[in-house]
């Protein structure tokens, strides 16, 4: 009979372990995971973030940047990480959305992340350096058949790229798409001279917009930027087809208890809901704040895994 007692009270124990570990979360640091380098608007944001989540919980966030490998590495080291609750992953679309109609195997399967929040929309904006002297669509245009072969261009996002690779066909633009990380190493690039065109997250560029040694030409937003209000969007200047906003999204490893899921949405989204915040720290940067639930990301996610198949049939891009 004690016998009987101490199993079933053991049982018991293991039970509600989890649960009560749940209560007191987070009682050490969480771990976040990214799929981009650091510097760039994604990464400056969770830092922030972070800071935040240190002074309201006593805990800090340990951003890891795993970059490299067309943004599929973050997603494996996602995938691979414990389900414990004190890992999560702040993804871009490419891993989320894009990559698993780009790669005929990945080591990763993005259905099986648990989403939390999709944080915010990107809006991008496509830059050419100052030194082009150009001042619209059509002059960038007109200039790479001139110096056929000469110009380069870098779009870290598939979508943009897409967009980028349409346009040329459509205008028959000449130039040559470069692999970069992020924007931030695009925004360098332009600086250096090594690359005079770019089309990623306002963030990166818009200090040098406004210092003049940038040009930007159009935004991918639904309205234009109050960051940028005389730069018109794709969709003023009659673009017409498939767009995909780019955004990043937390998600956990699969299996991750939902208790976890439910306290990581609720801290952040009250970290990035709160109005000064967002402003300074989202808005500010070109960032458009979305902070759904993890059920309203998931039905997200679904919809976004559609268009995305579209645009890389559209594109005629074959899975590497």
């Amino acid at each position: 009979m004690k016998r009987n007692i101490l199993i079933a009270t053991a049982a018991l124990a293991l039970i509600a372990t989890p649960a009560l570990a749940q209560q007191d979360f987070p009682n050490r640091p969480l771990r976040t995971l990214t799929a981009l380098s650091a510097g760039g608007s994604s990464d400056v944001f969770m830092r922030v973030v972070g800071e935040v989540f240190q002074r309201k919980t006593g805990q800090p966030i340990i951003v890891e940047n795993r970059p490299g490998g067309a943004l599929n590495i973050g997603g494996q080291a996602c995938a691979d990480a414990p389900p414990d609750g004190y890992t999560i992953c702040h993804l871009p679309i490419e891993t989320l959305s894009y990559n698993q109609f780009m790669f005929k195997k990945l080591a990763y399967n993005p259905r099986e992340f648990e989403p939390i929040s999709n944080m915010y929309f990107v809006t991008s904006v496509l830059v050419v350096s100052s030194t082009l002297n150009v001042n619209s669509l059509e002059e960038l245009a007109a200039l790479s058949k001139a110096k056929p072969g000469t110009l380069s261009y870098g779009s870290p996002a598939v979508p943009l790229a897409y967009f980028m690779e349409v346009w040329k066909k459509e205008t028959g633009a000449d130039m040559v798409r470069l692999p970069y990380r992020g924007g931030a190493d695009a925004a360098t690039a332009i600086l250096n001279g090594s690359m005079p065109i770019a089309f990623s997250g306002l963030a990166n560029f818009v200090a040098h917009i406004q210092a003049g040694t940038m040009k930007a030409l159009a935004v991918d937003s639904d309205q234009r930027s109050p960051l940028l209000p005389n730069v018109p969007t794709l969709r003023e200047l009659g673009y017409k087809g498939l767009l995909s906003t780019a955004y990043f999204g937390i998600v956990a490893p699969k299996g991750t208890p939902r208790g976890y899921i439910e306290k990581i949405n609720k801290i952040m989204v009250e970290i990035a809901g709160d109005k000064a915040f967002a402003e300074r720290n989202m808005i500010n940067l070109g960032l458009v704040p979305i902070l759904n639930t993890p059920e309203q990301f998931a039905a997200f996610l679904k919809e976004n895994w559609v268009t995305a198949e579209q645009i890389v049939k559209a594109a005629g891009l074959e899975p590497q």
